[in-house]
């Protein structure tokens, strides 16, 4: 199968098994995860299929949906990779890349893995958390976990553990502090920098309207 087949058949694959996902974390959000890596990669000397595959499988089975278990997404996309008779080394930095880039894995000291291509992937997964399509998708998940909007009671928790990162219940508005208003300063890439730059700001313009229209200021 050439790369351009396989690269086909894993999207129809993708596709088909988050038909029916939370709005956040559905075919479109892997879509335009894929399109961002793929606009990252343009500047970055990196293994573009590595790139394409994991980001087009880094969610096929993301843990919030699985009571927690992170190695259901890396076992499903390495048994679709094998039945594709895709090259062991490639399917191995695949299934790395999507065991170690999540934004929770940040709270470990140590990360047992890193490669430019999980650095692309990463950066393309987090840019589609901010901005405008961030917030959106942060309330969308809010709301399927019926949470409130905002508590000025519940103050945000900056020095969480990845359990309870895991594990929080908080309003919505909080989960911007504990990680969205995070990523600006953490990523990787020139390319990945600079788009999160300018989302940064948007989240910011908006906290300040929220906060207004919450207080009735205007």
């Amino acid at each position: 199968m050439t790369n351009l087949g396989l690269i086909e058949s894993t999207k129809a694959f993708v596709k088909a098994s988050l038909e029916d996902a939370e709005g956040g974390h559905d075919w479109f959000h892997t879509l335009r995860v894929y399109n961002n890596a793929k606009l990252i990669s343009k500047n970055e000397n990196v293994d573009l299929l590595v790139v394409e595959l994991a980001a087009l499988l880094h969610d096929i089975a993301d843990p919030k949906f699985y009571d927690g278990d992170e190695t259901i997404g890396p076992k499903k996309a390495s048994e679709f990779l094998l039945k594709q008779n895709v090259d062991s080394t490639v399917i191995e930095h695949v299934t790395q890349i999507i065991e170690n880039m999540s934004f929770k894995n940040s709270f470990d000291l140590e990360t047992s893995f890193n490669s430019r291509e999980m650095e692309v992937v990463q950066d393309a997964d987090r840019l589609d958390a901010i901005g405008a399509i961030g917030i959106a998708r942060c309330f969308n998940y809010g709301g399927f976990k019926n949470r409130a909007l905002y508590n000025p009671d519940i103050a945000p928790n900056l020095n969480m553990t990845k359990a309870e990162y895991k594990a929080t219940k908080a309003p919505t508005i909080n989960h911007f502090y504990e990680k969205l208003l995070l990523l600006k300063d953490q990523m990787n890439t020139k390319t990945g920098r600079r788009i999160a730059s300018d989302r940064h700001k948007f989240m910011e313009d908006y906290l300040k309207q929220f906060y207004a229209e919450w207080n009735g200021e205007q």
